[in-house]
């Protein structure tokens, strides 16, 4: 550990993050008011989605175990955990490289890879052996390596990428620390936000396509917009208007 705090990376360092107290519970559930489960331990909650893995993230493994870097380059289980989260050892840096794909930094300051099927943390640089493909489907995630194999654990202990098919002992969970963003509870997008007027400008700045740099806003009255928001037709009123303007890049001209 000595070692490891020499060399950890001082991207990894959470900068703003909650203290919090002995007495308090460190593992969160379901709140009162929530729209759907929320599964947090100290603070690092699981992501659903690849957009949401960037940043300082971890990787469990089973139930309160964590994939750790070694200082040889190799990764292993962490110790067990209860109610923390996990140990610098065992806290990555995640890079979104595209839509499906992403790398991770270890705290050595090395990208995770794969080599001859075993996950290594030796690259300075991000290659092709370096990216990593997370695999979501049923509500569970699993990481596909770039030689095919999905990322479990051998019988000594060390992380590997072998297998051509995810069962239950490739299912991992990949949390982050990184502010949740949660969605609205009344459901609306912010263009849809304030008053029909604020409403109307957002979409036009969202679609025109500013040939001339002016924005151009109807100046018909907006009695219709009222009632099309009322019987749930405002968006494709909106986009008349804008058609009429000839401000919408989306509109036949």
């Amino acid at each position: 550990m000595a070692e490891y705090a020499g060399v950890r990376s001082s991207r990894l360092v959470l900068k703003g993050a909650r203290s919090h107290g002995g007495h308090k519970k460190k593992k969160q559930k379901k709140r009162k008011g929530d729209e759907e489960e929320v599964d947090i331990v100290d603070g690092w909650w699981t992501v659903s989605s690849v957009s949401q893995i960037t940043g300082s993230v971890c990787i469990e493994m089973g139930c309160g175990t964590y994939i750790q870097a070694l200082d040889n380059g190799l990764f292993t289980l962490g110790a067990p955990h209860t109610d923390d989260g996990p140990s610098p050892p065992e806290q990555f840096t995640a890079v979104k490289l595209s839509d499906t794909r992403i790398a991770l930094k270890s705290g050595y300051g090395k990208y995770l890879g794969v080599s001859e099927g075993v996950v290594v943390g030796r690259a300075d640089a991000i290659g092709s052996r370096e990216q990593w493909e997370p695999i979501f489907q049923d509500g569970k995630l699993a990481l596909l390596a770039a030689n095919g194999g999905f990322v479990g654990v051998n019988d000594v202990g060390d992380i590997v990428a072998t297998s051509c098919t995810a069962s239950d002992e490739h299912i991992v969970k990949v949390r982050s620390s990184a502010e949740r963003q949660t969605a609205p509870k009344d459901g609306l997008t912010a263009e849809d936000r304030g008053n029909l007027k604020h409403c109307e400008v957002n979409y036009v700045k969202k679609f025109q396509s500013f040939q001339d740099r002016r924005l151009r806003v109807s100046e018909e009255d907006k009695e219709g917009l009222k009632r099309a928001r009322k019987d749930g037709s405002l968006h494709e009123t909106l986009l008349d208007r804008r058609s009429k303007m000839k401000a919408d890049r989306y509109c036949k001209m």
